[in-house]
Protein backbone atom coordinates (compact mmCIF):
# COMPACT_ATOMS: atom_id res chain seq x y z
CA UNK A 1 0.00 0.00 0.00
CA UNK A 2 1.12 3.30 -0.83
CA UNK A 3 2.05 5.99 1.69
CA UNK A 4 -0.95 8.31 0.30
CA UNK A 5 -3.11 5.46 1.06
CA UNK A 6 -1.74 4.94 4.10
CA UNK A 7 -2.15 8.44 5.22
CA UNK A 8 -6.04 8.66 3.89
CA UNK A 9 -6.69 5.44 5.75
CA UNK A 10 -5.54 7.12 8.91
CA UNK A 11 -7.12 10.28 8.71
CA UNK A 12 -10.51 8.27 8.11
CA UNK A 13 -9.90 6.82 11.39
CA UNK A 14 -8.40 10.23 12.99
CA UNK A 15 -11.58 11.56 12.12
CA UNK A 16 -14.18 9.23 13.29
CA UNK A 17 -11.98 9.02 16.94
CA UNK A 18 -11.75 13.10 16.64
CA UNK A 19 -8.42 12.94 16.91
CA UNK A 20 -7.37 16.55 16.25
CA UNK A 21 -3.53 16.15 16.91
CA UNK A 22 -3.51 13.43 14.36
CA UNK A 23 -5.97 14.91 12.21
CA UNK A 24 -3.64 17.85 11.96
CA UNK A 25 -0.47 15.95 11.42
CA UNK A 26 -1.90 13.51 8.48
CA UNK A 27 -3.30 16.61 6.86
CA UNK A 28 0.00 18.27 7.05
CA UNK A 29 1.62 14.91 5.77
CA UNK A 30 -1.08 14.70 3.17
CA UNK A 31 -0.67 18.33 1.82
CA UNK A 32 3.24 18.37 1.39
CA UNK A 33 2.86 15.23 -0.38
CA UNK A 34 0.46 16.87 -3.04
CA UNK A 35 2.80 19.78 -2.78
CA UNK A 36 5.57 17.64 -4.53
CA UNK A 37 3.03 15.27 -6.68
CA UNK A 38 1.72 19.31 -8.50
CA UNK A 39 5.94 20.93 -8.24
CA UNK A 40 7.25 18.22 -10.62
CA UNK A 41 4.35 18.23 -12.76
CA UNK A 42 3.27 14.93 -12.40
CA UNK A 43 0.07 13.52 -11.92
CA UNK A 44 1.28 10.03 -11.12
CA UNK A 45 2.29 9.23 -7.51
CA UNK A 46 5.66 9.88 -5.76
CA UNK A 47 8.44 7.31 -5.64
CA UNK A 48 8.82 5.73 -2.08
CA UNK A 49 12.05 7.44 -1.89
CA UNK A 50 10.51 11.05 -2.04
CA UNK A 51 7.44 10.34 0.01
CA UNK A 52 10.16 8.80 2.93
CA UNK A 53 12.59 12.25 2.20
CA UNK A 54 9.02 14.14 2.82
CA UNK A 55 7.65 12.37 6.05
CA UNK A 56 11.72 12.78 7.52
CA UNK A 57 11.61 16.61 6.81
CA UNK A 58 8.28 17.01 8.40
CA UNK A 59 9.13 15.01 11.43
CA UNK A 60 12.72 17.44 11.57
CA UNK A 61 10.42 20.17 11.12
CA UNK A 62 8.13 19.66 13.94
CA UNK A 63 11.23 18.55 16.88
CA UNK A 64 12.90 21.66 15.31
CA UNK A 65 10.34 23.91 16.25
CA UNK A 66 9.89 21.94 19.91
CA UNK A 67 13.35 22.17 21.04
CA UNK A 68 13.10 26.12 19.87
CA UNK A 69 9.52 26.26 21.66
CA UNK A 70 11.50 24.50 24.82
CA UNK A 71 14.52 26.84 24.75
CA UNK A 72 12.13 29.68 25.03
CA UNK A 73 10.16 28.41 27.81
CA UNK A 74 7.03 27.63 26.01
CA UNK A 75 6.35 23.63 26.52
CA UNK A 76 2.53 24.57 25.63
CA UNK A 77 3.55 24.86 22.09
CA UNK A 78 6.60 22.25 22.27
CA UNK A 79 4.02 19.61 23.65
CA UNK A 80 1.75 19.79 20.39
CA UNK A 81 4.76 19.50 17.95
CA UNK A 82 6.34 16.46 19.99
CA UNK A 83 2.39 14.84 19.69
CA UNK A 84 2.97 15.59 16.15
CA UNK A 85 6.03 14.58 15.15
CA UNK A 86 5.01 11.61 16.75
CA UNK A 87 2.37 10.38 14.85
CA UNK A 88 4.04 11.32 11.48
CA UNK A 89 7.20 9.77 12.59
CA UNK A 90 4.74 6.45 12.39
CA UNK A 91 5.21 6.26 8.45
CA UNK A 92 8.98 6.02 8.72
CA UNK A 93 10.95 2.79 8.61
CA UNK A 94 12.40 1.44 12.07
CA UNK A 95 15.51 3.78 13.25
CA UNK A 96 18.71 2.03 13.84
CA UNK A 97 20.36 1.71 16.78
CA UNK A 98 23.47 4.00 17.61
CA UNK A 99 25.86 0.16 17.85
CA UNK A 100 24.27 -0.77 14.03
CA UNK A 101 24.76 3.28 12.73
CA UNK A 102 28.54 2.84 13.95
CA UNK A 103 28.63 -0.95 12.24
CA UNK A 104 27.83 0.67 8.69
CA UNK A 105 29.67 3.55 9.41
CA UNK A 106 32.51 1.52 9.78
CA UNK A 107 32.22 -0.39 6.67
CA UNK A 108 31.38 2.53 4.46
CA UNK A 109 34.75 4.29 6.16
CA UNK A 110 36.84 1.25 4.91
CA UNK A 111 35.54 1.54 1.50
CA UNK A 112 36.22 5.20 1.06
CA UNK A 113 39.12 4.77 2.55
CA UNK A 114 38.64 7.57 5.09
CA UNK A 115 41.42 8.90 6.91
CA UNK A 116 40.48 11.87 9.06
CA UNK A 117 37.84 14.56 8.96
CA UNK A 118 39.04 15.78 5.55
CA UNK A 119 37.01 12.69 4.24
CA UNK A 120 34.00 13.60 6.22
CA UNK A 121 31.89 14.50 2.88
CA UNK A 122 32.59 11.48 1.06
CA UNK A 123 31.52 9.35 4.07
CA UNK A 124 28.39 11.61 4.95
CA UNK A 125 27.84 11.22 1.06
CA UNK A 126 27.50 6.80 1.11
CA UNK A 127 26.25 6.84 4.55
CA UNK A 128 23.54 9.32 4.04
CA UNK A 129 22.04 7.99 0.63
CA UNK A 130 22.91 4.28 2.28
CA UNK A 131 20.68 4.81 5.54
CA UNK A 132 17.82 7.14 3.90
CA UNK A 133 15.14 6.57 6.27
CA UNK A 134 16.80 4.74 8.70
CA UNK A 135 18.64 6.84 10.85
CA UNK A 136 18.74 10.71 11.23
CA UNK A 137 20.78 12.78 9.70
CA UNK A 138 22.44 14.69 13.06
CA UNK A 139 22.78 11.03 14.25
CA UNK A 140 25.08 10.26 10.81
CA UNK A 141 27.15 13.13 11.48
CA UNK A 142 27.95 12.24 14.75
CA UNK A 143 29.05 8.68 14.69
CA UNK A 144 30.77 10.06 11.36
CA UNK A 145 32.82 12.80 13.35
CA UNK A 146 33.29 10.36 16.65
CA UNK A 147 35.03 7.70 13.97
CA UNK A 148 36.84 9.82 11.85
CA UNK A 149 38.40 11.75 14.83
Amino acid sequence: MSLQKQIMEQLKTAMKAKDTVALESLRAVKSAILLAQTESGAKEELSAEKELKIVQKLVKQRKDSAILFAEQGREDLAAPELAQAAVIAQFLPEQMSEEALKEVVSEIISQVGAAGMKDMGKVMGMASKKLAGKADGKAISNVVKSLLA
